[in-house]
């Protein structure tokens, strides 16, 4: 008995508030109270009632919430709700962060994170089956294609569950971006028809509007062999290039080549060669765009480390060997500068197609999706790795369902404009899905696995090791307050669901490829949760925002080739290269493609500072604002070392990381 201040706080974004009234009942170990106040809750307002109770409620375990409407239900967005009870001497929370619908009762647990219960008696144990049971009957698997990672069962964005989609802003600026995009495409279409693109300079009539200081630097630079280099240590996809332990077996050296020969056997010696082999693509099928055929290669470049760090190119074989065509030629730097600039472009295009594909959409878009229908399928809201994950999950659904059904869909921007549109992209992503590794998700495995440890000018290594392990330390942190032990952790049933319905199930048994099926140990449960946050905010940010930077110049990186690869070097012309790069419809595709993906977000979250506090009482907070600190100090390094480089690397500087994969 006594007076309760209760303090109900409503979502900012568009239409979060509600003209329909909320009710609210208070729930204890010993009494339940119907609150005698009707809400209606106002967008952005925290409000403050007090009410007096005549029973004794105990300790306060549940709020319970119904919203009633007459003719129209008006939809309302509950952050949380707080309650300070009488004597309490702080509130208790109770963390809500979704959409209250129709007219049934929501009922909200104290958001102290708990584990199972064995006790079939227990209100929060019976709280959370019934949440799981209703939660399984909304998260259901299904297939998009054969032999891909699974999705959740939803073919459009309405079928989504309303918690996983755009909120307001977000969809009008996404909505507005893909107008504004096609008025700009359509816009450098007419600004350039009906004139015949003849040279390089012709691209610069149509590289306006958002682009980068990089882009920009690009744009100048991108012919030179040294930023040819960069690009496999710092681009956009720096996950290909690995050191050498032998010379490749594709790589066949003709006789007269004994020079060159010496020269790999040398740099292989001195730990200092490196390849970038794109043998997936090889005999997938290219793509037809507007009736002309598109071509695509299988390149093999290889590349020595200089002692200054700079990366450069040594030969490149744009097709590997076949028994029944002629021995491929090696293009060497010495050659005619533009069969070398063709032979370095189809590289280049061959990086795009397979960063889209494998390192992009297969690795990061699926394997987040993945995770996120597993988690709501499996870890009710008081879990605390659910607490942990969920901020980590925003807008995924809804991104991953508008590229099925806009990007990669029959007709979609890949079949338009890619040179794997028409399927072949699912072919490559199949081949690529067959060679997945948990290691590959894990930059300490998988840096070291490439031999690419310790190389002072892999920035993009050294951004990545740091950023794991300040969020392995932030997981440890939150992992160790509640598995006080290894037992703890192989006896949590619902943990131990998570991971079999993640592995075998979303990724289609891959434990034949090191993926657990179970988890044994604190320490085995902190990597994977790790991997998990990692894929879905710094991974995500490492290959899509740096799009922007080096595929806004098409020809640093195009979508398509229209002309088959050389076969002789003599007979590269100027009017080879033009014909062979993206027209000006494939172009100005590629850039507001570019442009939609990697535009600043207008309600960006970055790592670690979501506002959401899924977790009650102080200590996973402390962790948190640990987590917060750490990162903050990445930062300051990374702007120190930045100002000091001619290329600064910023794709995981740690404010420019959203806090889950959201385009």
């Amino acid at each position: 008995m006594g007076r309760y201040r209760i303090h109900v706080a409503t979502g900012a974004w568009i239409f979060s508030g509600s003209f329909n009234h909320v009710q609210l009942w208070l729930v204890g170990e010993r009494g339940e109270a119907e609150l005698e106040l009707q809400l209606r809750p106002a967008r952005g307002q925290v409000e403050e009632f007090e009410q007096d109770v005549p029973q004794d409620l105990g300790p306060l375990q549940f709020v319970k919430l119904r919203k009633h409407h007459s003719l129209v239900d008006d939809a309302w967005f509950c952050d949380r709700i707080t309650v300070q009870g009488p004597g309490a001497l702080e509130e208790a929370a109770f963390p809500c962060y979704r959409w209250v619908q129709g007219e049934g009762v929501l009922t909200l647990p104290e958001g102290t994170a708990r584990l199972a219960g064995k006790n079939t008696l227990d209100v929060f144990q019976k709280h959370r089956e019934k949440e799981l049971e209703e939660r399984q009957q909304i998260y259901c698997w299904a297939t998009w294609k054969e032999g891909l990672p699974m999705k959740l069962a939803a073919g459009s964005i309405d079928d989504l569950p309303s918690n996983m989609r755009f909120h307001e802003q977000k969809r009008l600026d996404y909505e507005w971006t893909v107008i504004a995009g096609h008025m700009e495409m359509v816009l450098k279409y007419v600004y350039t028809f009906p004139s015949s693109w003849k040279r390089l300079e012709d691209f610069d009539q149509i590289f306006w509007g958002q682009k980068t200081a990089m882009a920009e630097k690009v744009h100048q630079r991108w012919q030179d062999d040294e930023l040819f280099g960069y690009q496999f240590l710092n681009g956009a996809n720096p996950m290909v290039l690995r050191r050498s332990t032998s010379l490749p077996s594709r790589l066949v050296l003709p006789s007269g080549m004994e020079e060159l020969r010496a020269q790999l056997e040398k740099e292989l010696q001195k730990g200092s060669l490196f390849e970038a082999d794109f043998i997936l693509l090889d005999g997938i099928q290219a793509n037809v765009i507007q009736g002309e055929q598109q071509y695509l290669a299988a390149p093999l470049v290889m590349l020595k480390m200089e002692p200054s760090g700079k990366l450069l190119p040594i030969v490149i074989q744009i097709q590997p060997p076949s028994p029944s065509c002629p021995t491929p030629p090696l293009f060497l730097p010495s050659d005619p500068p533009l069969a070398w600039l063709l032979a370095k472009t189809w590289v280049r295009s061959s990086d795009f197609l397979v960063h889209e594909t494998q390192y992009h959409l297969l690795n990061i878009h699926m394997l987040g999706e993945v995770i996120v229908v597993a988690t709501m399928r499996c870890l009710p809201g008081l879990h605390p790795v659910f607490k942990l994950l969920i901020p980590h999950t925003r807008y995924t659904m809804d991104i991953n369902t508008r590229a099925r059904n806009q990007l990669i869909s029959d007709g979609g921007i890949f079949d338009k404009g890619w040179s794997t549109g028409g399927g072949g992209h699912v072919q490559l992503m199949r081949r690529a899905m067959a060679q997945l590794t948990y290691r590959s998700f894990c930059p300490p495995d998988d840096l070291a696995d490439r031999g690419l440890l310790g190389i002072p000018s892999a920035l993009y290594a050294h951004d990545a090791l740091r950023l794991w392990e300040i969020i392995a330390r932030y997981v440890e942190g939150i992992v160790h307050l509640f598995y006080h032990g290894d037992d703890i952790v192989r006896g949590d049933p619902e943990l131990q669901a998570w991971c079999r319905e993640i592995t075998e199930v979303g990724l289609c048994h891959a434990q034949d490829r090191g993926f657990p099926v179970s988890f044994q140990s604190r320490a085995q449960l902190c990597h994977f949760l790790t991997m998990c946050i990692f894929t879905c905010s710094a991974q995500h940010a490492a290959v899509n925002q740096s799009q922007l930077d080096w595929y806004f110049w098409v020809p640093n990186a195009p979508s398509s080739m229209r002309m088959p690869p050389p076969t002789t070097k003599e007979d590269v012309t100027m009017d080879t290269v033009m014909g062979s790069l993206p027209n000006v419809w494939q172009t100005s595709l590629q850039m507001t493609s570019i442009w939609l993906l990697c535009h600043p977000q207008p309600d960006k979250v970055p790592l670690g500072h979501h506002q959401e506090e899924y977790f009650s009482g102080p200590e996973p907070k402390a962790v948190l604002r640990q987590f917060q600190t750490d990162l903050d100090k990445l930062e300051k390094e990374i702007v120190a070392r930045n100002e000091q480089l001619d290329l600064p690397y910023e794709h995981l500087k740690p404010s420019l990381i959203e806090n889950s994969i959201t385009i």
